[in-house]
This record gives C-alpha cells, structure tokens and sequence, in this order.
C-alpha cells in the first residue's frame, strides 16, 4: 500500500512524526510531500530532523502568500505529484492551505482522502482555518477524529459513516519527546538566564491577533505587563507585522526570541509557569504537560482543555492579567485525547479500508 502524506506547516510536522514511524513499521510506502508552506528552517527542516522524520521525498517551495494565491500554487503542483505517484491514500493533516488544496487536488483525481484530526470546529467562520477543516472533512472518505467530542460534530453533519475516533496523534509525539527531555536542562532557560518555574513561554501567529495593528498592541502590552517574563517565541510574520506597525515585541516583562525546534519548546514549556498561546497544538500540549494556558481567542476547538480547567479564553490584556495570574488548577487524570497510539490506529484504518 502506499500512502502519500501532505503537510506544510510546524503542527503538521509534529503529526507527522508518529504517522511516519508507524508506516514504516507496518512496511507501508509512504511518500512525504512539503508544500513549503512554512519555510523558516526553524519551523521546517529543523523539526524534520528533530522528530525524526524522513527527509520530504517531494518539496514544492511554495512560500507565503495570501490564501488564494498559496493554495492555487499548491494546487497547480499537487496534481502532477498525485498523477505520478497514484497511491492508495492522500493524508492530509489538520486545518491548513496545504490541508484543503491537497485535499481538493486528490478528490479531483479520484483519489481516496484521509483527513487526520478532523471533526474540529471552532464555529467562526471568520477563521480560514475553520472553511479549510470543514471543507476537507465533507471532501474526505475517511475521517479520522482525535476525540469523541470531533466526531459529535462530524455526526451532525451527516459524516458519522466516514468517521472512527483513532485519539490524537499529537498525544503520540509530545509524551515520546516529554520523556526524552524530562530531567534535561532547557536551552531556553540556560541561553536567558531564566529560573524555571517563574516565566511564561508565548506564541501568537493567527491573522486576527497580528494583522490588526491595535489588536497586536494591545495583546504585546497584555504580555508586557504581567509580573513576571514572559518570552515570546515570534514567527517571522509576526515580527514583521510588528515591525511595521512599530510596535516592539522586546518591552516590559516581555522578550521576544526566534522560534525553537519541537524538543526545546517541550523542554522550555514543562520549565515554564504559564502558556499563552493563539495556536491550537500549544494549548493542547501544555494541557498534555499539565501546564496552565491561557488562549488568545474568542473560541477553542480543544473544548476538554477549558472543561478541565487548564485553559482559559482571554482577549484583552486585562483577561490575559487576570487568565495568566489565575490558582493552578486542580489536578486531573483526564485522557481525552488518548493513550499515545493513535498513529497505530490511523495506520490500521488506512490498510483495513485500502482499495475499499
């Protein structure tokens, strides 16, 4: 059987992982395409390397772009690599440009689509992210949920026939590299000077936090206020967005720092006090790792981490205050999103349904 993976950007790469090494126990063919979506080599190479991946067989160097213009280059190349390769399976990963053109290219091709980690819903609709991940999943054969609450949703849109809960991989990869770097010094915390257990680790990427410069203000002077450092790790869009708004992302509390390879930020987050994050992998792992997030968003698709206590919405920099300054919460032995063996499942699905 062979399986071609599409992926483009860091949370994909991280599914990736636990998928990659799973194929290649269960002797499947399995092609790896990088759009190039996201091509710092902090967000890119680097974690290929890290998590163990195999090198891309296929990059297509895509680059940033606005949504139609990426997704309509992506498109224009998926379909000579589907052509050439004709496999069995077309994976794709999560909610991204990459996610919905490879999608659509392998639907046009007749070629069978498996969504990972679909069922998600944020109900906004001003997120690109949330049309890609409904779009993919009604384009889909077979859609696999990360947790029963996803395929609630994939129910109520009529999919519960395409759908099987396999737990989330991600859970996979973060407890495999949360006991290879637990014990271990973080670089982050060495290369600042940081006492572990007194700072916040940040991430805001998402176009609603960064393209409106007032919003990006307040959300920096959110962050720069609070009573302890927190470091922000900034995507290079986000600096520039910052940098042509004039607004500095080093202030007050706040430090800004390039963005780390997957077993630093694990290293970097159990060494941390607090998350605050706009990015839907981050929260979860911080849940994962038991520590305490606050999420800049009006919404979450990851309803069990607010459920539990371990993650609070806030929009203002007063929300973030009080969010970031809030008790621990209490303690939980909560498993919704599995047991670290998802990719065994997706793998399973993938040769039970091959040619079906």
């Amino acid at each position: 059987m062979k399986v071609i993976s599409v992926v483009g950007a860091r949370p994909q790469f991280v599914k990736l992982a636990p998928i990659a090494h799973a194929a290649a126990e269960a002797g499947i063919e399995h092609v790896i395409v990088h759009t190039g979506q996201h091509y710092d080599p902090m967000l890119s190479d680097v974690f290929f390397e890290d998590l163990g991946i195999p090198a891309p067989d296929v990059h297509l160097g895509v680059g940033s772009a606005g949504h139609g213009v990426q997704t309509g280059a992506m498109l224009g190349a998926l379909d000579g690599v589907f052509d050439e390769h004709r496999p069995d399976w077309v994976l794709v990963y999560g909610d991204t440009n990459s996610t919905i053109a490879a999608a659509l290219s392998a639907v046009k091709l007749h070629l069978p689509v498996a969504h990972l980690e679909a069922g998600l819903r944020s109900f906004n609709r001003r997120m690109p992210e949330e049309h890609n991940r409904v779009l993919t999943d009604h384009a889909a054969d077979l859609l696999l949920a990360p947790t029963d609450g996803a395929a609630a949703h994939l129910a109520d849109e009529g999919l519960a026939a395409r759908t099987v809960v396999v737990g989330d991989v991600m859970t996979d990869v973060l407890f495999q590299v949360r006991d290879r770097v637990a014990g271990a010094p973080s670089r982050l915390v060495e290369e600042l000077g940081l006492t572990p257990g007194s700072f916040s680790v940040a991430t805001i990427h998402r176009a609603e936090n960064t393209d409106d410069p007032e919003r990006l203000a307040d959300i920096v002077a959110g962050l720069s206020s609070l009573d302890h450092r927190v470091v922000l790790l900034a995507h290079p869009r986000l600096a520039a967005r910052a940098a042509t708004a004039g607004i500095p992302l080093t202030t007050g509390s706040l430090v800004s720092h390039p963005p780390l390879a997957y077993p630093d930020l694990i290293a970097a987050v159990l060494a941390s006090r607090a998350v605050v994050t706009d990015s839907g992998g981050l929260q979860k792992e911080a849940f994962l790792l038991r520590v305490p997030a606050t999420t800049v968003r009006t919404e979450t698709e990851w309803v069990e981490t607010i459920d539990l206590g371990w993650n609070v919405l806030a929009n203002t920099a007063d929300e973030i205050a009080a969010a970031v300054g809030r008790p621990r919460p209490a303690d939980t032995d909560a498993a919704p999103y599995g047991d670290g063996h998802a990719a065994e499942r997706v793998v399973r699905e993938l040769l039970s349904r091959a040619g079906g």
